[in-house]
């Protein structure tokens, strides 16, 4: 079941940008049951209202739980949301953060194989990858005699994607779909 949450907006002073609506998602694809109650306070840390999520068997990760928020709150809070869920490194998820005018989306990524992924996404829902980053793979590339084609993949998450996306399928009844690979 998807939880819809509004996190407390600051009311200090501060820039436009920083006190901005930003929306997003949160998909919490596999979390240890145990863990499931420490998970909901570090969220209700980040979003500053008690977080009661709706917790469903992970089919494909006996023990497992899996939850979904639909949330809104300030420029940011995604960035703070995977923060918080990092702190477990058995929880696999994904996080974005939809662009305002003026400033990219993100989106994180994380398993425990893994770690963390972080991308910036365009107006269109593609990841962003700055010329700076693929000068570093290129030259990555040339002095190990490593694969450009790997790093650009790790560039633009595939690793992580490839790992996610059996628990993505596994969201029987999900009320929330994410476009992954538009062609």
């Amino acid at each position: 079941m998807t939880v819809f949450m509004t996190g407390k907006y600051s009311t200090g002073q501060g820039d436009a940008c920083s006190r901005a609506v930003s929306r997003g998602l949160v998909l919490v694809h596999s979390c240890p049951r145990a863990l499931s109650p420490h998970l909901e306070w570090a969220l209700t840390a980040v979003f500053g209202n008690e977080v009661r999520l709706g917790w469903c068997d992970q089919v494909i990760s006996p023990g497992s739980v899996r939850a979904e928020i639909v949330w809104t709150g300030e420029t940011g809070t995604g960035a703070r949301l995977a923060s918080a869920l990092l702190a477990f490194s058995q929880v696999r998820f994904e996080v974005t953060e939809d662009g305002i005018p003026g400033r990219d989306g993100e989106r994180f990524a994380a398993t425990p194989d893994l770690g963390l992924f972080r991308a910036n996404i365009g107006p269109f829902g593609d990841i962003m990858v700055h010329e700076e980053r693929l000068r570093a793979a290129i030259a990555a590339a040339l002095v190990s005699g490593s694969s450009l084609v790997d790093g650009v993949s790790r560039l633009i998450g595939s690793p992580w994607d490839d790992e996610l996306e059996p628990f993505r399928s596994a969201h029987e009844g999900s009320t929330v779909r994410l476009l992954h690979e538009v062609v």
